[in-house]
């Protein structure tokens, strides 16, 4: 057994978690080095507001989500809070194959450091970042009319759900990314599944709106649920799923698909990076 890996078997839960600190760290300065990378990450959920509010917003019919109360502004924004929250994941898988293609994830195993510090650090430090970009929809989304109306707990509960389900989505992405190997391959690996589950949820239009035969995976899978959730706290009289959860329901629900994601996708990258680093 060579000396670091002697050194590595030392590491207590005290040393892994100060080691996790030091690569948070370390990932947010990186970013905070590269601004085109904060710039992209803000723009496209900006965009993505801006195009759905005002280019279809006109055309989209809440239905029973259509009162006074709850009008399109209101439904969207807990919905891009969510999508928002689950693209910036992708960072996670981005960032580790930049690491292991710069050989930086290989001097980091020549130290005396803990292994997990390596994907923790990665993935608070996007969990960090994200708080930052949800905190901007909300600005814009205050400046182009959403108010939330149930209070400043529920509103704070809210957005903390959708944070930690993109937590909870940078381990699948982690595992990805390493799986990957290459940013080009993460990329593309990443956006696949992301992609089809955002639109077939309620992040954009209510469940009903759909044809019936997609509407019961629609309304049961994860991000629905989460956006589902995020808008029950955020407005008094939303749409939710076609079996009338009510919010107690939801969050229980969201807590679920939180602790899953992360029981699965975990141990998975885990074991994927000792299998990519050694």
């Amino acid at each position: 057994m060579t000396t670091t890996a002697r050194l590595q078997r030392r590491v207590g839960f005290k040393d892994a978690v100060r080691h996790t600190g030091i690569m948070t760290q370390r990932n947010n300065l990186r970013l905070a080095r590269r601004p085109e990378l904060v710039l992209f990450s803000t723009v496209q959920p900006v965009m993505f507001l801006l195009l759905f509010n005002y280019v279809f917003g006109g055309a989209i019919n809440l239905g029973a989500a259509g009162t006074a109360s709850s009008d399109y502004i209101n439904w969207l924004i807990p919905g891009i809070l969510v999508q928002t929250a689950v693209f910036g994941a992708t960072a996670t898988a981005l960032g580790l194959t930049e690491d292991l293609g710069a050989g930086v994830i290989d001097r980091f195993r020549s130290l005396p450091m803990a292994r997990s510090a390596v994907l923790a650090g990665r993935t608070f430090a996007d969990l960090a970042r994200n708080s930052f970009v949800n905190i901007l929809m909300l600005v814009v989304g205050f400046l182009m009319g959403w108010r939330f109306e149930q209070g400043a707990l529920k509103m704070v509960l809210g957005v903390a759900l959708a944070l930690l389900f993109g937590y909870a989505f940078s381990w699948v992405m982690a595992w990805i990314g390493l799986a990957a190997k290459t940013p080009e391959a993460a990329q593309s690996a990443g956006f696949l599944p992301i992609f089809p589950l955002v639109f077939m949820s309620s992040v954009f239009v209510p469940v009903d709106s759909m044809p019936t035969w997609l509407q019961g995976f629609a309304a049961n899978q994860p991000i629905s649920v989460l956006s589902d959730t995020v808008r029950s706290l955020m407005i008094p009289e939303p749409a939710l799923p076609i079996f009338g959860l009510d919010q107690s329901t939801l969050i229980w629900q969201s807590i679920a698909w939180i602790l899953a994601i992360v029981a699965v996708f975990a141990p998975l990258a885990v074991r994927q990076y000792k299998r990519t680093v050694g």
